[in-house]
């Protein structure tokens, strides 16, 4: 009797660990996600001494939005992170809201010790207590530094050191070095627009300038930008990236970007035109490393305001996009910004094969012939027209994540509306499209799948898609299929091993 109580006591327990551990299955294999309760922004990202640092908005009592910290997490490739103890408490001041940091190597502020490098962290502390006096001064930006490599942060006694001037959304301060005039530029989302400030020595800041008041898309408010320099053909261009929540170009949350020329002062935009960073529904708040040399690396949250509270997972939410290497590429006379992932992402790359010359039409099988049943890979494959062609990921249960490529609207598209779990939100489960943007005869696509993401990077990066989904098991299976038929050139495929710890 007691060998026949044990069994049923084990079976019990066996049940009661798979319905504790079924929520797990959405966790990303190699991306970054808190081991629980709730994040959003990339905040402060930042290489030093050989270590990438990312911060990020972070409520430790439950998964969902609350007041917000500063969690901490380090990788030495962007794809391995190890999370680190709570960089940023709240405090009198307010909740720490989005930001950024940066190694002061001239120690412009003071801050550093014995030679040591400080690292500042500039970030938006938002007070609860004059938000409900609706004063629209509730926002201000504050410092912190660190003087050993971001293991611990002393907050600035004199903060707030910029004040807010009566601009309700006054926040998410992204800030770099501008050697031509050796002072600090910081970027500032200022409700409507951008607002310019520079700084010799992080604590005492001036106006210089604003932008976008006119420019880009207005459907919601301006959050988390980002100013950086690229180079094209030797000319050097200045990238602004501007989030904005609702609004996106498939609903909901989304980064859009303007190219244009920096003076140190004004940031003036060759094109007061919408372009976007991402045509997916689920990279927000993008913003890039800092201290990275010439490489510009960039990553963004992946998730949406839509349903970002609602997500089917336990006992976490979100998780960051992989991390994407920027350039420049010219398409007739136009210029846009491109997005392709950082070449760290290989060393996580499994076994695969190579195929040339493929023939398209009914479905044709692209897993590898022992199979992968985690459903990660990395899939690189380039056509020799511009047909219609859908890749379907799959699984047993029924579930189907469609991306594809439609000639006749010339828009990729991805549609989640049969990817699994789609029902925690009315507007979940439904085909995002993007316009192609290259004019090449030829299409070159590297698709990137993670346990409940996908990434598309379409044209070297010209168009990128991102969206996530809650597939009932791993989507194991991937075919092709054309319905008028269409010839690969080459196809790459790559299993991915987990990363996370």
């Amino acid at each position: 009797m007691k060998k026949h109580i044990s069994i049923l006591a084990a079976l019990f327990f066996a049940q009661f660990a798979n319905a504790q551990d079924a929520p797990e299955k959405y966790r990303p294999q190699f991306h970054f996600s808190p081991k629980a309760h709730w994040m959003n922004d990339p905040n402060g990202m930042l290489f030093h001494n050989g270590t990438y640092h990312l911060f990020y908005q972070y409520y430790p009592e439950a998964k969902i939005w609350g007041p917000m910290h500063w969690g901490h997490a380090t990788s030495k490739d962007m794809v391995h992170w190890k999370e680190q103890p709570i960089a940023l408490y709240p405090d009198s001041l307010g909740y720490i809201f989005s930001g950024s940091a940066v190694a002061d190597v001239n120690n412009t502020s003071g801050f550093g010790k014995d030679g040591k490098t400080p690292l500042v962290a500039i970030f938006t502390h938002h007070n609860p207590v004059l938000e409900k006096q609706k004063t629209g001064r509730h926002e201000y930006q504050s410092i912190a530094y660190s003087l050993d490599d971001g293991a611990t942060w002393t907050k600035y006694s004199g903060n707030p050191v910029l004040p807010n001037p009566g601009i309700t959304d006054f926040r998410d301060p992204k800030v770099r070095w501008y050697e031509p005039q050796k002072k600090w530029i910081m970027t500032l989302a200022t409700k409507d627009r951008i607002t310019f400030y520079s700084s010799p020595d992080l604590k005492s800041w001036s106006k210089e300038s604003e932008f976008g008041a006119d420019a880009g898309e207005h459907g919601g408010v301006w959050e988390c930008p980002d100013l950086l320099p690229l180079t094209h053909e030797g000319k050097q261009v200045w990238v602004l990236i501007v989030n904005i929540n609702p609004g996106g170009p498939n609903k909901g949350s989304a980064g859009q970007y303007f190219l244009g020329d920096f003076d140190g002062k004004t940031f003036t935009a060759y094109s007061k035109e919408t372009k976007w960073l991402d045509w997916g529904a689920d990279n927000y708040a993008a913003v890039t490393f800092s201290n990275t040399g010439n490489r510009s690396l960039l990553m963004g949250w992946m998730s949406n305001w839509q349903y970002a509270n609602q997500v089917p997972t336990d006992p976490w939410r979100s998780a960051n996009t992989i991390s994407r290497e920027l350039g420049l590429q010219a398409v007739g006379k136009e210029l846009y910004l491109t997005s392709i992932p950082a070449k760290e992402l290989e060393s996580i790359q499994g076994e695969g094969y190579s195929k040339k010359n493929l023939t398209v039409k009914a479905p044709v099988d692209l897993a590898p012939k022992g199979g992968n049943a985690s459903g990660l890979f990395r899939l690189d494959l380039k056509t020799t027209s511009t047909s219609d062609f859908e890749l379907v990921l799959s699984n047993k249960t029924g579930n189907e994540l469609l991306i594809g490529y439609d000639k006749a609207s010339n828009q990729y598209y991805i549609d989640r509306s049969k990817s699994g779990k789609i029902d925690f939100e009315a507007g979940f489960g439904q085909k995002h499209t993007a316009p192609r943007l290259s004019k090449d005869g030829k299409i070159a696509l590297t698709l990137v799948a993670d346990v409940a993401s996908v990434e598309l990077f379409a044209d070297g990066g010209l168009t990128v898609m991102t969206d996530i989904f809650f597939a009932d098991t791993p989507l194991s299976e991937l075919t092709i299929q054309s319905v008028k038929g269409i010839q690969l050139e080459q196809v790459q495929y790559n299993a991915l091993k987990p990363s996370i710890e």
